[in-house]
């Protein structure tokens, strides 16, 4: 007798249908796994064989053959533990087969029966509501699978409960969505002392989802105002926080199947290798650029990390995704980021005080902004420098206007942009371009004049002058202005100042 089980495997954030077969026939006894598994679902036959005999059966003396269907997909993870005891039980006739085709089944087994949680759940729900299948999963994560919505969640916590419930014994309750994740408290604006100018590209980099660089002294606040960008940045919607929970279920961080409504930030250690950045590893994971989808990326000590790291960031930043490519699989994952940078102008950080600096200056900040290399600094729409804060500076009272003035302005900007961008799949500033961008962003007659003769000053690239035009229009949103005018160019000129590279 043969016995079917649907579950999936995952490749990034697709989840692919995969059939769990079990065929028990006459023979040397024997327990066959077949249909490319990796070594976690090898090691299922030993997990599934004591979760049986924990219920008191044992598997009949004869040979068992599991094979995972398509036979040429790649199978990795512990969630086929459940599917193939359910398989198993089915071709046993402990259970009814037709019962369990009506169901994808996802779980990692214990050696007492007890379902445990695994990644990607909730991509395993939204695949069987595409399939107008239900979904069962473990106890722990039905919150999670009931966001879904419209499926039969069985959400069970040992293996006998639910045979239990499939009997209609003992009946597992359905579970409901859950919650949504308590905002996170950081730091105020009004924290921030005597950084107007830094202030205000924070601003602009919130209101259009703009990349920004920061370069200055140590201590002079770079990390402060960098933590406080989530503060000011509007709430995820509702489809947005769906998306960025399905990369946290695939991650295996999506807890109690709450979702998130704040923006993501991620901000990684100097010492991140690509695969930790980009995704990747022996079993492909989103790394912190998908993590950080559409949020925060922060980036400190920017010229600390390893330069191929860094460069490997370039084609994320520019098309909104990243692509890991194996022999046997073509994974990518969404990366549509803003990233918040910050660095000192040199090793010892204080080139423009004589007192402080070290004897190389001013050699040493060339050959330290150097690590950065041109093409990822051309991506970054704004560069501003934060000067070193005095004491003078913090004997002042704090700012009047603190996060909670700022975002407002920050969340009007972005629903200009909303209505604007509505038909065109855009959802803010920075991810206009081409003929819709000119169409936005065109200049009025003296801001063309001046445009025209920055960037035969500036030489411009093609991607700076775009990179700019969005943060003058971005700009103009925040000023209420319909149409980009000079002052919103020439303020979108000043940003463009980079660090030398030679």
């Amino acid at each position: 007798m043969v016995a079917i089980v649907s579950t999936v495997a995952y490749l990034g954030l697709e989840a692919r249908g995969v059939e769990v077969q079990v065929q028990i026939a006459p023979g040397v006894p024997a327990f066959v796994l077949v249909g490319l598994p990796d070594k976690a679902v090898g090691e299922s036959r030993e997990r599934v064989r004591a979760a049986i005999a924990a219920m008191g059966l044992s598997l009949p003396p004869r040979r068992i053959t599991v094979n995972l269907s398509p036979a040429d997909l790649p199978k990795e993870g512990s969630h086929y533990d459940l599917p193939i005891a359910l398989a198993l039980l089915g071709a046993m006739g402990v259970i009814d087969a037709e019962t369990l085709s009506q169901y994808v089944v996802v779980g990692e087994l214990g050696l007492d029966g007890r379902v445990a949680p695994s990644p990607g759940v909730l991509l395993a729900a939204l695949h069987a509501s595409g399939q107008g299948q239900g979904l069962v999963c473990p106890a722990a994560q039905g919150a999670e699978a009931a966001w879904a919505g419209g499926i039969d969640v069985v959400a069970a916590p040992d293996l006998l409960a639910l045979l239990n419930h499939f009997k209609g014994s003992a009946l597992l309750s359905a579970p409901t969505p859950g919650g949504t994740e308590p905002p996170m408290i950081g730091p105020d604006l009004h924290q921030v002392k005597g950084q107007e100018s830094a202030r205000r590209a924070l601003e602009i980099a919130a209101a259009g989802a703009h990349n920004l660089l920061m370069i200055g002294p140590p201590g002079a606040g770079k990390s402060l105002m960098a933590a406080c960008l989530p503060g000011i940045l509007p709430e995820l919607t509702a489809s947005e926080a769906l998306e960025v929970s399905m990369i946290a279920s695939v991650a295996g961080t999506l807890s109690e199947g709450r979702l998130a409504r704040a923006r993501p930030f991620r901000h990684p250690h100097h010492s991140a290798s690509m695969a930790a950045l980009v995704g990747g590893g022996l079993r492909v994971r989103p790394g912190e650029v998908s993590l950080a989808h559409l949020g925060v990326l922060f980036l400190d000590e920017l010229p600390e990390f390893q330069r191929a790291v860094l460069d490997s960031l370039r084609q994320p930043l520019e098309t909104g995704t990243v692509s890991v490519a194996r022999a046997n699989a073509h994974v990518t994952f969404p990366a549509r980021v803003q990233m918040i940078a910050a660095m000192n102008p040199c090793r010892c950080g204080h080139l423009g005080d004589p007192a402080l600096a070290c004897a190389r200056a001013p050699r040493c900040a060339a050959d330290y902004q150097a690590k950065v290399s041109g093409p990822l600094l051309d991506r970054i729409d704004l560069h501003v420098e934060v000067r070193a804060v005095t004491a003078a500076d913090l004997i002042l009272p704090s700012s009047a206007e603190g996060s909670a003035e700022v975002a407002a302005r920050v969340a009007a900007a972005r629903a200009i942009q909303t209505t604007r961008y509505a038909a065109h799949g855009v959802r803010t500033n920075a991810e206009a371009d081409g003929g819709l961008l000119d169409a936005v962003a065109a200049p009025d007659v003296a801001g063309r004049a001046l445009l025209a003769e920055a960037s035969e000053r500036l030489r411009l690239s093609a991607r700076g002058y775009s990179r700019m035009l969005r943060v003058a229009r971005t700009i103009a949103d925040l000023a209420g202005a319909g149409q980009v005018g000079r002052a919103h160019i020439a303020e979108a000129l000043s940003y463009r100042r980079r660090p030398p590279t030679n």
